[in-house]
């Protein structure tokens, strides 16, 4: 199958190498100039602009950092909508608002397109095994079209329905689980140590006696050891929970523990913590926020 891709940050490589090593045909394009070889995936081909990418190709996806990238490649007279042939496909990767993800849609119906969205679940290290989740919305026959790309990425697909914007929505909800997930560790965490407790200890003993969770343990041991290079920012964090609350505003629905974590995400930004790993960052954060202040 001749891919483009366009997005070439740690996912969009990762993701890359694996259509390489499935035999797919990949013309790929970033918004910074990068080098292939530098990057690990020579055999793609690096195309100078998005039309010259994606207008030979059968399936075009993208993966890319926030709304406002994808916006910028997908619309204007040189972006993805103008330069895709009619009946071609467009598989948005990233974590997009449940509103962006809309938009697309009619728009590409509108220029006689097809659209499937297909978020991922997984860091970059999970991505360069293959093992990634997909969840994946569209109409049944572009699914099946496209069935060879999510398999190429991932370890498992979970179609949600026709409409791609669920998607998306999936994958916020998602998201919003992880935070909430790591939050609860962060207050276990300071709490173990206020009482004399091995962090390591309480994570393994709890994780084995509960809930017995790879999950836990990995992002448990990261906040425990932070990476030199973080897998996902804060900012990323703080940009999907907004996303996730503006999704439930829209579907109009208020979360009590979303708003809470806005709130911390907010305050760990304006205390420089925007590009350290995110599980890290909210972990920082609660033990800021746990010194004890009489009344």
């Amino acid at each position: 199958m001749k891919i483009a891709f366009l997005g070439l940050g740690k996912m969009g490589v990762a993701v890359v190498g694996r259509l390489l090593q499935a035999g797919h045909t990949v013309s790929a394009w970033n918004r910074s100039p990068k080098s292939l070889p530098e990057l690990g995936i020579s055999s793609a081909t690096l195309a100078p602009s998005v039309r010259a990418a994606v207008e030979e190709c059968d399936v075009v996806c993208t993966m890319l950092a926030n709304d406002e990238a994808t916006e910028a490649v997908a619309f204007g007279p040189e972006g993805l909508l103008a330069a895709l042939r009619p009946n071609a496909i467009h598989m948005a990767l990233g974590t997009l608002s449940v509103a962006l993800s809309r938009r697309l849609m009619e728009s590409h119906a509108a220029a006689g397109q097809r659209y499937v969205a297909a978020p991922v679940f997984g860091r970059p290290n999970v991505a360069v095994q293959g093992r990634l989740w997909v969840v994946a919305g569209g109409d049944d026959s572009t699914l099946e079209y496209v069935r060879a790309i999510l398999d190429a990425i991932g370890r498992g697909v979970t179609i949600v329905g026709n409409e791609p914007p669920q998607a998306h929505a999936f994958k916020l909800g998602g998201n919003f689980m992880i935070s909430a997930m790591v939050q609860t560790l962060s207050e276990a965490f300071v709490f173990a140590k206020a009482e004399g407790i091995d962090p390591e200890l309480f994570l393994e003993t709890v994780n084995e006696a509960l809930f017995q969770s790879p999950f836990y343990l990995n992002y448990g041991r990261v906040m425990l050891h932070p990476p030199e290079h973080p897998g996902a920012t804060v900012l990323l964090g703080e940009k999907d929970i907004r996303l996730f609350r503006e999704a439930t505003q829209s579907a109009e629905v208020r979360l009590g523990l979303a708003e809470y974590l806005q709130e911390q995400f907010d305050v760990a930004i304006r205390h420089g913590l925007g590009k350290t790993d995110w599980a890290v960052g909210q972990y920082r954060m609660a033990e800021q926020a746990s010194k004890f202040k009489p009344s």
